[in-house]
């Protein structure tokens, strides 16, 4: 059996060892390292741009904890390497990036059925194919993708800046999770309510880079710039990336505002900030932030960029086992099917894979049921209800309990065991573990 992945992102990269673990001979295509996007940069495979974390770990309170562990349980090569490559975040799941690309690269050079060719694809080829290109696919491939699936969408997505542990000014934040959770994993940068209105100020009259065909309505917002939440009232930063709630000094102290910074790598000697997505032109990025007293001088490793992202129209073309309609053999994973996020990206990387060797064996493919986060994210790519939206996993995307329970908590509790308990079952009647 054989089959081409086209692209060696998180989606790419899960269902290509995925295959070639069962024996599947795979050629595994990837632009990198002869040509780059405009967001990448790393040569190796499975580069995270936007950031370096993976959100939350627990299961049972977060829907996105809940989605890793059923991908462990499906035999996932992201959660492999992130337990491998992981740095200290609280209650989040967060790596050091180019020790996760290498760990990744390294994984499938080794395989022994994955072939790598490095060139840049232009036409969907033949035969059984898993297209995981990703949100910036271009040129001659992305008219290909888009002549057969009658059209795309697009939104626009942000990066954050990062900056060198050193350049911090220590006596002006302090270490701490919120709510004392994490011990010292986040560097907090507080500042006094004049602090504040005078960074916002700074903030929304800063001069922002050029987008052309640029339309606010289009920003993705489960990554809003910081400058555009800003724009929505004078406490909105208080209320998302600036929250001061949970967060006190040494000596209980509490403060207006908040920013946190998430170690960027294993060393600890870079930080990102903690939800700065932005699109301020470069000069204004450290004019700005270095507004907040901890970043008074603060050297910036890299400034957080914006770009414009891509995805399928997927309800009218894709069915939910993420195989085009029109041809059975070809199937999509990761953004480009309108799952947002670097988990919910690996998570149809996988299941692709399912499905798409599922059909190879000559047997009906099977999606998990929407009680399960990837059952549900299946149900979301193909379901038309009106405006089809990138989509996180969230606990609301679920199928609803199966009696009414009031308290959130326990709620949540019960839609994280019924999940795991169907998706182990899912990956026992498959019988290809």
């Amino acid at each position: 059996m054989k089959i081409k992945v086209i692209g060696a992102g998180l989606a790419g990269s899960e269902a290509a060892c995925f295959l070639a673990d069962r024996g599947v001979e795979v050629e595994l295509y990837d632009i990198k390292p002869k040509k780059f996007t405009p967001a990448h940069k790393n040569p190796d495979f499975c580069e995270l741009v936007c950031s370096n974390s993976l959100k939350g770990k627990d299961a049972y309170s977060n829907a996105c904890g809940l989605l890793k562990e059923e991908m462990r349980i499906l035999g996932s090569l992201t959660m492999e390497a992130a337990a491998a490559c992981e740095v200290p975040a609280g209650g989040a799941l967060a790596v050091d990036r180019d020790e996760f690309a290498a760990y990744v690269t390294q994984k499938i050079k080794n395989n022994k059925n994955i072939k790598v060719i490095c060139e840049e694809v232009e036409k969907i080829p033949e035969g059984y194919c898993i297209i995981a290109t990703g949100p910036l696919t271009f040129g001659a491939l992305n008219e290909n993708i888009s002549e057969i699936c009658g059209g795309q969408l697009h939104f626009y997505d942000a990066s954050a800046p990062i900056v060198s542990r050193e350049s911090l000014d220590m006596e002006k934040c302090f270490y701490g999770d919120r709510y004392g959770k994490g011990g010292d994993d986040y560097i907090n940068c507080p500042m006094t309510e004049e602090e504040y209105e005078n960074f916002v100020r700074e903030l929304l009259s800063a001069e922002r880079a050029e987008l052309h065909d640029f339309d606010k309505r289009e920003i993705f917002e489960g990554c809003m710039p910081v400058e555009v939440m800003a724009s929505r009232g004078r406490d909105s930063l208080r209320f998302a990336m600036l929250k001061p709630v949970g967060l006190c000094d040494g000596d209980g102290k509490k403060f207006y505002a908040v920013l946190q910074l998430r170690k960027e790598n294993c060393g600890g000697d870079a930080y990102n900030l903690v939800g700065f997505q932005t699109n301020l032109k470069f000069a204004e990025q450290k004019r700005v932030f270095s507004m907040i007293p901890a970043l008074k001088n603060a050297e910036f490793l890299r400034y957080g960029v914006m770009h414009r992202n891509t995805y399928l129209n997927s309800p009218s073309c894709l069915n939910s086992d993420f195989s085009l309609r029109s041809d059975p053999k070809l199937f999509f994973a990761g953004q480009l099917t309108g799952v947002e996020g670097y988990v919910e990206s690996a998570a149809s990387g996988i299941l692709a894979a399912i499905h798409a060797y599922m059909r190879m064996l000559g047997r009906d493919t099977a999606v998990p049921d929407d009680t399960t986060v990837c059952g549900a994210l299946s149900a979301h790519i193909a379901r038309a209800d009106g405006d089809f939206q990138p989509m996180n996993a969230n606990f609301g995307i679920l199928r609803a309990p199966e009696r009414q329970i009031r308290d959130k908590r326990q709620r949540y509790a019960y839609l994280a065991e019924r999940a795991i308990e169907n998706i182990s079952k899912y990956r026992q009647n498959l019988n290809i573990y």
